[in-house]
């Protein structure tokens, strides 16, 4: 029986800790354009609250990696868990942007505790050949918390334009102590001890990031940054940009959120893996990154509602099946760094978070059809990097893990 098959109830409680992390995230989207108003904050403005919620989980999230290789994966899930409800009950009693930047920055707090943890976690209750599923299905939760956040937003809202943030907080205080009594630890004792005298050589952030620049995975980190900017910002102005350009309501962009991420989840919850083993994680990775920067850029010439929707619906599948190929793919590469470079892929991807956003809101003020542009262009950009990388992996794969030579090159 598979690693995988006899970890079926833990899968099941990493996949449940995430999806109530982004559903949290969410539930902000239906809601945030009131906040606006009541608060009368700008389009800018919300690129920084985004910004300071990616700037914190950069800080963090190195960290937070190397202390779940150290300390074990379930202490720091379960810490990730509280500060994450402690962030969106701060979130819910905001009367100024002064707090609304602070429950940001400590949700980015939560989210560099769990995210590398939980990743690290799927990939120690994998085999090498299972790790494309495991990260999947983790990826599917992720995909379906962003798929109900907004209608479980929106739905309870009608009780209260805070309520959401009220609930999130009490179920994920509910999952922390869930986790705490019935989640396993996936290291030894002899691993974490191991691991924790690495971390006392290396604590610092600008360390660690240094230090990757001489790592064999070197450039998959810079794709997964330059993946971050371009897709933060597409993802940053999309409502604000459907509704400004084309007048859609809230409806309409619930209804185009809501099917892409359906359409994303079912294929990372049944074919992913398959896609993964079949054509490798180099290729999708490539393929997915080239369909992307072309359908960003088809965004600024449709005009009909449908057009807009098929559009919008293949940006939005092909971002789903990239986040975890890309995962799968430092996840091979990490050995048994399985946190600290979970945790790295966390801080290049918050640094593409922290400097997309506030691009694409300063963009957006000048001209609405500039963030898209901007995707485009380092959604192509990234493209032309996943290639050079490819030329360059296959020389600094170790020679004695010809297994990982041959999927890494496909």
């Amino acid at each position: 029986m598979s690693l995988l098959l006899r970890n079926r109830g833990t899968m099941l409680l990493l996949m449940l800790n995430i999806f109530l992390v982004f559903t949290g995230i969410g539930l902000v989207v239906p809601i945030m354009p009131t906040y606006m108003n009541e608060l009368h904050i700008t389009g800018s403005t919300v690129g920084l609250l985004v910004a300071a919620f990616s700037l914190t989980q950069l800080l963090f999230s190195p960290y937070a990696g190397r202390l779940s290789d150290s300390l074990g994966r379930k202490k720091i899930i379960v810490a990730g868990m509280i500060v994450f409800a402690l962030s969106e009950w701060i979130f819910g009693i905001a009367v100024s942007p002064v707090l609304l930047f602070l429950a940001r920055m400590l949700g980015g707090v939560g989210a560099a505790l769990i995210m590398p943890a939980v990743m690290a976690y799927a990939a120690d209750v994998t085999t090498n050949e299972e790790r494309a599923k495991g990260m999947g299905l983790i990826n599917a939760a992720i995909t379906t918390g962003f798929i109900i956040g907004p209608g479980i937003g929106g739905y309870l809202a009608e009780f209260g334009i805070r309520v959401p943030f009220f609930a999130a907080a009490v179920a994920g205080a509910v999952a922390a102590v869930i986790t705490l009594f019935i989640l396993p630890e996936s290291r030894t004792a002899e691993q974490r001890a191991s691991a924790g005298a690495v971390v006392a050589k290396k604590q610092s952030l600008l360390t660690q990031l240094l230090n990757s620049g001489k790592e064999r995975y070197f450039f998959n980190l810079i794709i997964v940054f330059v993946l971050a900017f371009g897709l933060a910002n597409y993802e940053t102005v999309f409502g604000l940009f459907v509704d400004h350009k084309f007048g859609f309501t809230p409806t309409d962009i619930a209804f185009i959120i809501t099917f892409g991420s359906i359409a994303g989840a079912v294929v990372q919850l049944t074919i992913f893996g398959w896609i993964l083993n079949r054509f490798g994680e180099r290729r999708v990775i490539a393929i997915c990154l080239l369909i992307a920067g072309l359908f960003v850029t088809l965004t600024l010439f449709v005009s009909s509602y449908w057009l807009i929707v098929t559009v919008t619906f293949i940006v939005f599948l092909s971002i789903d099946i990239l986040r975890p190929a890309v995962g799968t793919q430092l996840s091979k590469m990490a050995g048994e760094q399985q946190g600290y470079v979970a945790g790295l892929n966390s801080a290049y991807t918050s640094l593409g978070n922290i400097a997309g956003p506030i691009v694409a809101g300063a963009l957006f003020d000048l001209d609405i059809n500039y963030p898209y542009a901007a995707a485009a262009i380092v959604l192509i950009l990234c493209f032309v990097l996943s290639l050079k990388a490819k030329s360059l992996q296959g020389i600094q794969v170790p020679l004695d893990a010809p297994k990982k030579v041959e999927q890494a090159n496909l």
